[in-house]
């Protein structure tokens, strides 16, 4: 469904499986920034972990979509699943751009750590002409670090009148935000399940289904 003239969040990841970490910050991000909907895209091929084994697409885009199946504002893309190669976000959003019209403003939602790193991202500088950033500020980072990530990025920016906003040159804005802290990892989650022990609260219900049902995640 197209939605011309919408703020859209964007969530990426490998989602394997996604929990409720991920879900959480989607939750609180559309309300905080005013967001019509977020786009909860897996990861097809993910350039970070070509070295490491990663469930089938097919399973990780139908756990996403159990996940969100009762969120109003939440809507699952299987975008990255229809390219061959890497799932490089830059290719990602100018399809999305082709997709929403010009009309519409992206909001890409991501962690401090990885923020620091989109250095490494494919045609990084691109990515600041075609989306706003929502960096969720992890425990221990301040102000003063996102303004040391822009400078090292040769970004060219002025402070919004939100404290913690800042406006490029390019039309865009980076806002860095807090979101609730639920210290809720992919990684554990496969180690619980090949243990044999419970994920219980860590992913909703219908995804601890999916994964017993298939039998993800056993080693």
């Amino acid at each position: 469904m197209k939605t011309r003239g919408s703020r859209i969040g964007i969530l990426g990841g490998t989602f394997d499986p996604i929990h409720l970490g991920h879900l959480r910050t989607a939750e609180e991000m559309a309300y905080e920034m005013e967001l019509q909907k977020i786009l909860l895209i897996p990861a097809a091929i993910p350039p970070h972990k070509t070295q490491e084994p990663v469930t089938p697409f097919i399973h990780r885009l139908e756990m996403t979509r159990l996940a969100a199946a009762s969120s109003p504002v939440m809507e699952v893309s299987d975008i990255e699943g229809k390219r061959d190669g890497p799932s490089y976000s830059i290719e990602t959003l100018k399809e999305l751009e082709q997709v929403y019209g010009p009309g519409s403003e992206f909001f890409f939602i991501l962690g401090t750590d990885a923020f620091e790193e989109i250095h490494t991202w494919k045609d990084y500088p691109g990515l600041f002409s075609l989306t706003n950033f929502i960096v969720i500020q992890r425990p221990g980072f301040e102000y003063q670090g996102l303004d040391s990530v822009l400078t090292n990025l040769r970004l060219k920016y002025e402070k919004g009148k939100s404290e913690k906003a800042y406006l490029l040159n390019t039309g865009k804005r980076v806002f860095l935000m807090k979101a609730t802290n639920m210290e809720i990892s992919s990684t554990r989650i496969r180690a619980l399940v090949k243990s044999g022990r419970s994920i219980r609260f860590l992913v909703p219900e219908a995804v601890i289904h999916y994964i017993e049902d298939m039998r993800l995640y056993r080693g």
